[in-house]
């Protein structure tokens, strides 16, 4: 057979009509594959009278065409799943819960493999799709994969494991996936201990009342410590020694005995109260987009059955759709005929926009109403950014890259806003800085392209004198201290209580960073058979969404561990710090700071934006501002031309006056000038490695 022959694989249906199905393999650009590539492949070859002789060759090699042709849709054997071998009682609804890098992906990895769902060739972190999950080691949208598992009893087990975010930023997503479930697996890595999300993430099990079986990690590693732990999850989160399991994820060991231990040890999903009415009662726990099919939707069946035609009504907001397809993942989209009480799985409804999905939403049918599943709150954010293209010509490639990300996540809230220095671009609401480090991460990758993201801020609430309430997150909007003094009664900025799991020896560092940082001290514990100490502080928001977590790392080598809650608003004084350049103010840097602060945070902003700043023929003055008063100032010295290089010596005076009438047409170039303009690389530079205070 010919080097061409070898190389060429042939469509039957496409045999009458001289075309040739390219192989995948090909070399030229842009192939395209398939019956649809056929005609455009074919044009740009020069290979045409070869092709025409294989092509009456192979009408007589029909046999060997049919196996090397793609197949058709039908031929493809699709994987069916009978729901109805699973009543609740063999059902397991779980989460795996963890502090990061904890492996809990590798656990989950380890489950799969073991009860065939995936094979163990498959790659690592399988249920962390995104990138920046993988890049990360996170979990940023909640997954669910369903296991079939023969247990030792002779009966086969539905396992449902939905994979939540752990940090507090989606602590919203935690609570409504964990509210899908009736137990947890509390995973610790041995060579750590407790660390700060493992207490988080701990409470909210505890909120959503599961039973919990403590999983101890990594026992194979040469610094490990299991038994010290085990005691530690003892005393400190009250699950009994006893009931500890030991494993090592990555090679196997005791994995087997986690999955018995769900079986025997986890409640199956019981009946809901209310629910013998037999109406259906299910949960949304998340949501993602399709291209193809619109808003795809995880749901937890608490009551009644769903299938495929179901009218039914999402109950938040307030819409009706029919039911499209329903199913499970194990571990891809596995249609099924109906799913019921107890069950886990997604389903499709025609929904078109992101924005009617909501987390935590409750669907039923649309002519048989029930009462809301409890927990229901709408997401708000709590950390905001201005996002400005590199390129002003490239706002509609932005635009476009922002709502393609916000259809899969709908908790970003997105604003336009017009910049004078930055032009057109958007002011997005994150949950937390992580959300917003993730998202900026994500648009990169879709944008293809650096963006510019201004200096992150919170919601302030701005208290007038008349008892009018105003919550402000753009600097720009802020009231300056001439109308602070006459109009506004007080500012109040949103405060979190942390806690800060830290080696004894870094006790120090981190009370002073707290301290530095408005932090206010609420408890100082260490730990019961370890050399760990727990501190707990209140801290401002607005202080913690820039350097803080950077530094607290650098402070303690990495060991420490850091985590947050919400606690409300306190009264505090801020003010709107403004930089000017050349006398002007640049709205893109406006920042609001605590007054104490303000001058220390000037001088660190006008120092990095002089080393930023193009050099122009006249001298620039750089300024910080709180109103009219200027805390911190420096110059960017102009270009200068020797104007006396041709003067060949003489008199002192006659080269005063060359350089005075130098000086003197700098003046008027100045005011000619008027404002600068300044590149988006200057801001892009500044903005991306804020100066510390």
């Amino acid at each position: 057979m010919s080097s061409l022959s070898r190389a060429m694989r042939f469509c039957p249906q496409c045999l009458s009509k001289n075309r040739v199905f390219r192989p995948v393999e090909t070399t030229l650009a842009n192939p395209l594959v398939g019956p649809l590539g056929h005609k455009h492949s074919l044009e740009k070859r020069s290979l045409m009278p070869r092709i025409q002789n294989t092509i009456r060759s192979a009408r007589s090699l029909s046999t060997s065409v049919s196996r090397l042709a793609k197949p058709s849709a039908s031929s493809v054997d699709k994987r069916t799943v009978d729901m109805s071998q699973f009543p609740p009682e063999r059902i397991r609804n779980l989460s795996i819960i963890a502090h990061i890098d904890h492996g809990k992906s590798t656990l989950a990895d380890r489950l799969l493999q073991m009860t065939g769902t995936v094979p163990t060739s498959s790659s690592p972190q399988f249920l962390d799709k995104l990138k920046v999950e993988r890049e990360r080691g996170i979990t940023v949208k909640a997954q669910t994969v369903s296991l079939i598992y023969q247990h030792k009893d002779g009966h086969k087990y539905l396992i449902n494991l939905i994979d939540t975010p752990g940090h507090v930023d989606f602590s919203y997503e935690v609570s409504r996936s964990l509210g899908a479930c009736e137990g947890a697996l509390l995973l610790v890595d041995c060579s750590q201990g407790i660390q700060a999300q493992t207490l988080s993430v701990f409470h909210h099990a505890l909120e959503a009342d599961l039973e919990m079986l403590a999983v101890i990690n990594k026992v194979d590693l040469p610094h490990a410590y299991p038994e010290e732990t085990s005691e530690e999850i003892e005393s400190s989160l009250g699950l009994e020694k006893s009931k500890h399991m030991q494993i090592s994820a990555k090679s196997g060991l005791g994995v087997e005995g986690v999955l018995d231990s769900i079986i025997e040890g986890l409640p199956a999903p019981g009946a809901w109260v209310g629910g013998d009415d037999g109406k259906l009662r299910g949960l949304i726990f998340d949501t993602f987009y399709d291209q193809f099919r619109g808003v795809v939707s995880l749901v937890r069946i608490f009551s009644g059955s769903l299938k495929k035609g179901d009218k039914v009504r999402f109950l938040q907001a307030g819409r009706k759709y029919e039911i499209l397809e329903v199913g499970i993942n194990n571990p891809d989209e596995v249609p099924v005929d109906e799913l019921k009480d107890g069950q886990v799985g997604y389903i499709v409804c025609n929904m078109k926009n992101s924005e009617e999905a909501f987390i935590g939403d409750t669907i039923c049918w649309a002519d048989k109403l029930v009462e809301p599943l409890p927990g229901f709150k709408p997401m708000k954010a709590m950390v905001y950014a201005g996002v400005f293209p590199m390129d002003s010509a490239d706002f509609p490639k932005l635009e476009e890259s922002i709502e393609r990300l916000t259809l899969n996540d709908r908790s970003v809230s997105v604003q336009r806003e017009s910049s004078a220095a930055l032009s057109q671009g958007f002011r997005l609401g994150f949950l937390g800085t992580l959300h917003m480090d993730v998202f900026k991460q994500r648009l990169e990758d879709e944008y293809a392209s650096e963006v510019i993201v201004t200096a992150p801020t919170v919601p302030y609430k701005v208290v007038y004198n008349d008892g009018k309430e105003v919550y402000i997150s753009n600097p720009v909007e802020f009231p300056e201290v001439s109308d602070s003094k006459m109009k506004v009664s007080h500012v109040e900025e949103p405060m979190i209580n942390a806690t800060i799991f830290v080696p004894n020896e870094y006790i120090g560092p981190m009370m002073d960073l707290c301290a530095r940082y408005r932090g206010v001290q609420q408890e100082y514990r260490v730990l019961e058979n370890s050399d760990r100490a727990v501190l707990r502080y209140t801290l401002p928001l607005s202080e913690i969404v820039t350097e803080f977590f950077s530094e607290l790392k650098s402070q303690s080598s990495g060991f420490a561990s850091f985590d947050y809650e919400e606690a409300g608003y306190e009264k505090s004084n801020l003010v709107k710090m403004n930089i000017l350049i050349n006398g002007k103010p640049v709205d893109a840097l406006a920042m609001i700071v605590h007054k104490l602060a303000a001058q220390s945070i000037g001088k660190a902003w006008v120092t990095k934006l002089k080393e930023v700043v193009p050099r122009q023929q006249f001298e620039l003055s750089i300024q910080a501002a709180i109103g009219a008063k200027v805390i911190a100032r420096d110059n960017v010295k102009a270009f200068r031309k020797d104007v006396t290089a041709g003067l060949y010596g003489g008199h002192y005076d006659r080269k005063l006056k060359h350089l005075n009438k130098q000086k003197e047409g700098k003046k008027r170039l100045k005011k000619l000038a008027g404002s600068i303009e300044i590149p988006q690389t200057a801001f892009y530079k500044v903005l991306s490695s804020r100066p510390r205070k």
